[in-house]
């Protein structure tokens, strides 16, 4: 089924700019559709001269009347003729009856889409006439402002060809509060929980009567963050977004000036949200991301001072086998650094393994290389984002693997290749370790990895394969000479 990108990108009628406005117009219409209470649909004409639904927006303020999708599909028949008069007398049109979807009583108004003397489309209105009933002053207004929200659909006013937005804009909507300028500023109605807005804020005494700017400027301090889009959401004059942030409260605002055909802008609707508390929890997750990675900083620098007190014992040891135990000691605290250092650089507890494998694995060859080998590393596939508790363990286990091949598999040869084959399906991980060393026999026994010393390599790969990842390991002659190594695993904590 098309979405309304598809459908407006396939209309020859329209250019750049003019699918650029509807996607402006979808964006920003639900704040119609909510002081309305009425869904919204726009119709759009079809190459072959159908009218065909771009859109819908259903309110959130009230029961929708809009039960299925209809994106894609032709408009009611008796939806015709109004949506003609639209277009071609480009001035709003209704039926001359209600409609009745179901059991249903719907009102159907039809404003045209113009952007600089274009028609684009037609939106139409449809008010279930239930809930036009006992209507307070909370109603009332919330209709006449989308009344006037919706009349700027024609004079190409709504959406607005410019918005400031501030560098941290919030989704605000009506049922958050919102209060009605007059076209000098002053506040002609708030809603009750605009009201608990700025009573947060320090305001007391009635809004209505008084400038918005003048008790929004009265209650800021001289530490408080002024953003500059601020006044111009105050004011009501431009389309803008903002976020007050006190030492009291903090909150987000949105203006869309409001426009008559004879008169020109006379006056604006502001909406409020308290996000108080929602910019206390950020504040609050940034200190902790910060502590996280500061502790990981610190553990992968600790790691780093054993690993370096390990290589200089090594150094100082006079038994060459003490000397090779100390320094795969000292390569596998160091694997485990780089694991924490990869933590420490992001906001989570998971890591790029792709950015850290491969200088882990050039590293590991360096160290069991032999003077004057050269053996070349190539990855297939990618391993993706994982959390510690799987790239710790997994990066131990391709190190030991890589370690061994070059050990043992090159061993009296000036150079090679190890190839890591890697496929991943959400916690599934497929590893193939190939090399095209001096074959199996030389890398195993007993159908085990060799290792050097106590055979702790060994160990460490079976362990963390079979018992952490509850996966299977095969070692198998690689075609054309050489090793092949099969791991199938399962990630206990993928993303």
């Amino acid at each position: 089924m098309a979405d309304f990108s598809q459908i407006i990108a396939g209309n020859s009628d329209f250019v750049d700019a003019d699918r650029e406005w509807l996607h402006h117009l979808v964006s920003d219409w639900q704040v119609i559709a909510d002081l309305s209470f009425a869904d919204l649909i726009l119709v759009v004409r079809d190459d072959d001269g159908t009218y065909v639904v771009a859109d819908q927006c259903r309110s959130s303020t009230v029961v929708s009347v809009l039960m299925d999708d209809l994106i894609g599909q032709p408009i009611a028949d008796e939806l015709v003729p109004a949506v003609e008069s639209a277009y071609s007398n480009r001035v709003v049109a209704r039926l001359d009856h209600y409609r009745m979807i179901g059991t249903t009583t719907v009102c159907d108004v039809f404003a045209p889409v113009i952007r600089h003397d274009k028609v684009l489309g037609v939106v139409i209105r449809e008010t279930n006439m239930a809930t036009r009933v006992g209507n307070g002053r909370y109603e009332l207004e919330c209709i006449q402002t989308g009344k006037r929200l919706f009349d700027m659909i024609p004079m190409g006013r709504f959406p607005y060809e410019e918005t400031l937005i501030s560098e941290r804009r919030s989704d605000l909507r009506v049922s958050d509060g919102f209060c009605i300028l007059s076209g000098d500023g002053i506040i002609e109605y708030a809603s009750p929980n605009a009201i608990s807005c700025y009573r947060r804020l320090g305001v007391t005494g009635e809004l209505v009567g008084r400038y918005l700017a003048e008790i929004t400027t009265d209650n800021i301090h001289e530490r408080d963050r002024v953003p500059e889009s601020l006044s111009y959401v105050l004011s009501g004059k431009s389309a803008a977004d903002s976020e007050l942030d006190t030492s009291r409260a903090c909150l987000a605002m949105r203006s869309f000036p409001l426009y008559d055909a004879r008169t020109g802008r006379n006056g604006a609707l502001v909406l409020f949200r308290d996000v108080t508390e929602i910019r206390r929890r950020e504040v609050e997750l940034q200190t902790k991301d910060a502590t996280i990675s500061e502790i990981h900083h610190r553990v992968k620098n600790n790691l780093q001072a054993v690993s370096a007190l390990l290589r200089l014992q090594a150094r100082r040891t006079q038994s060459e086998e003490v000397r090779r135990e100390l320094q795969e000691a000292q390569r596998r605290v160091s694997t485990i650094a780089a694991v924490h250092e990869g933590l420490s650089q992001t906001a989570d507890e998971t890591v790029d393994f792709d950015t850290i494998i491969p200088s882990l694995l050039r590293m590991s060859v360096d160290v069991a290389e032999q003077r004057g080998q050269k053996i070349d590393i190539r990855f297939v596939g990618q391993f993706g984002s994982m959390p510690a508790q799987d790239a710790t363990p997994l990066s131990l286990v391709l190190t030991e693997l890589v370690t061994n091949a070059v050990e043992h598999g090159f061993e009296g040869r000036d150079s090679g290749n190890i190839t890591i084959s890697v496929g991943r399906g959400g916690n599934s991980l497929d590893v193939v370790v190939e090399d095209d060393g001096n074959g199996l026999e030389s890398e195993s026994e007993d159908g085990k990895a060799k290792a050097s010393g106590s055979g702790l390599g060994t160990q460490i790969i079976e362990t963390f394969v079979k018992n952490d990842f509850g996966g299977t390991i095969q070692w198998q002659p690689r075609h054309g000479g050489g090793t092949r190594v099969i791991m199938k695993m399962k990630l206990r904590a993928a993303q």
